[in-house]
């Protein structure tokens, strides 16, 4: 295994050194070989946990799991039991430099704060690289990943797995095609953070890490901070330092089909109430709303976003049970009902049954990863075409959070809220030496 590095190296005066070992010689040259002459990919996967685990399984039809990464050495045990030839990590940036030229494609499941830094470097290295939802945790972090994938022109895809669902391309082609007139508002919901993970609580009690968990390798480039209870595994989601809230964590989901209809990139404007927040931990509720411009020929929407149980006023979809996720289209000749953050069933208000419409079929959502890997058209939800405009715009709604109240203008153009440089280190983050993306 290649030399662990951690941030107690770095504070130890290394920082060139972890600079040198996460990048190789890969930034300053071109992948000589991105498609696997015999058809068969060789996946790293960095973050083997949860929703990792998983997206490992997916990735195993498509090839061999040649390398595993995870801070956490039950994650790597479990992992490489499932798969015991392959080489074992716990800090993504040795993985790389190790592997480099035995690797393919890389899956990327950590925490948020590490998505970006992950696959900025597996692309930089030439592999094709899957990264799970929300995309980053920050806009300009979004911006940046969807620009290292044109250069680098490497295969990605996000983990929003319903962008490959047949319902909702076909209820987004309805949309596009005017089936219903044009749409007068959108409204999205969803049930988290209640009983899902804490929001608008104070820090837990600070106490030693389990001797399983290198929490100096988890920060990574985040600030320092003592480990608690609630942190690791699954809670990190409701810091502002670690996570982007239930609208980041949900958002990728429950906007993808209104975004894929209505390209709903570059908003206006935002603006959110909140049950109010420590800009420590996210707000329990918030209530967003943004404003999109007309774009295309497309006339200007409004979206309403909602979550911690917040829901919108049941009137909009008479005789559906509102649950605890799912979006609502509001059109000028009927309104479109989803009943969940699934985006596989669609129903028309009116009950009349939804008309019959042509789209691209797809294979599965892996399946459209491993098939651009190996030289085949892009996935939908590549990241410079569709999953980096789809985060920007998810995430800006975490700035109209932050701020809770006033009215903000997005330049999308320069990455700037007009007027202020408030929300500048929320919409590019600082890093920590030997972190940089």
């Amino acid at each position: 295994m290649a030399k662990e590095i951690t941030r107690r190296d770095v504070l130890k005066g290394s920082a060139a050194a972890v600079a040198s070992l996460a990048i190789g010689n890969a930034l300053g040259s071109e992948p000589k070989q991105r498609t696997p002459p015999n058809g068969h990919l060789r996946f790293g996967v960095v973050g083997c946990g949860g929703r990792g685990w998983d997206d490992m399984q997916d990735a195993a039809q498509f090839g061999d799991i040649v390398a595993l990464c995870d801070i956490d050495v039950r994650n790597r045990t479990k992992a490489m039991l499932e798969h015991p030839r392959a080489a074992a990590f716990d800090d993504y940036r040795a993985m790389f430099e190790s592997m480099h030229g035995k690797l393919d494609a890389v899956i990327v499941a950590t925490p948020d704060h590490h998505h970006a830094i992950a696959s900025a470097l597996a692309m930089h290295h030439g592999l094709h690289t899957y990264c799970e939802k929300p995309l980053t945790r920050t806009i300009w972090e979004a911006r940046q990943l969807a620009r290292i994938a044109r250069e680098r022109r490497v295969a990605t895809q996000m983990g929003n797995q319903s962008t490959a669902s047949t319902n909702m391309r076909k209820a987004a082609a309805h949309i596009q095609a005017g089936t219903f007139g044009h749409v007068k508002e959108v409204y999205l919901w969803t049930d988290r953070a209640k009983g899902w993970w804490p929001q608008g609580v104070a820090r837990p009690k600070s106490g030693k890490a389990p001797k399983q968990v290198d929490f100096d390798l988890w920060l990574g480039p985040r600030p320092e901070r003592p480990y608690a209870d609630g942190y690791h595994p699954f809670a990190w989601r409701g810091w502002w330092d670690f996570g982007s809230g239930a609208l980041g964590d949900m958002g990728c989901h429950i906007f993808n089909m209104p975004f894929m209809a209505l390209d709903l990139r570059d908003p206006i404007a935002v603006q959110a109430q909140t049950s109010g927040h420590n800009r420590d931990s996210f707000p329990e509720w918030s209530i967003v709303h943004y404003e999109f411009g007309e774009r295309n020929g497309r006339p200007p929407v409004r979206v309403t976003w909602h979550d911690g149980g917040k829901q919108p006023d049941a009137s909009l979809a008479p005789g559906f049970n509102i649950g605890g996720n799912g979006s609502i289209v509001v059109c000028e000749k009927d309104t479109i009902f989803c009943p969940d953050e699934s985006n596989t069933q669609f129903s028309l208000v009116s009950g009349k049954p939804m008309p019959e419409i042509d789209v691209d079929v797809s294979p599965g959502h892996m399946a459209e990863f491993a098939h651009a890997a190996l030289g085949g058209k892009p996935a939908r939800s590549n990241f410079p075409d569709y999953a980096g405009p789809l985060a920007e715009t998810v995430l800006l709604g975490n700035l109209a959070i932050w701020a809770n109240g006033p009215r903000l203008e997005w330049d999308a153009k320069q990455m700037q809220v007009k007027g202020t440089h408030e929300f500048d280190s929320l919409i590019k983050p600082a890093f920590n030496p030997g972190w940089a993306l």
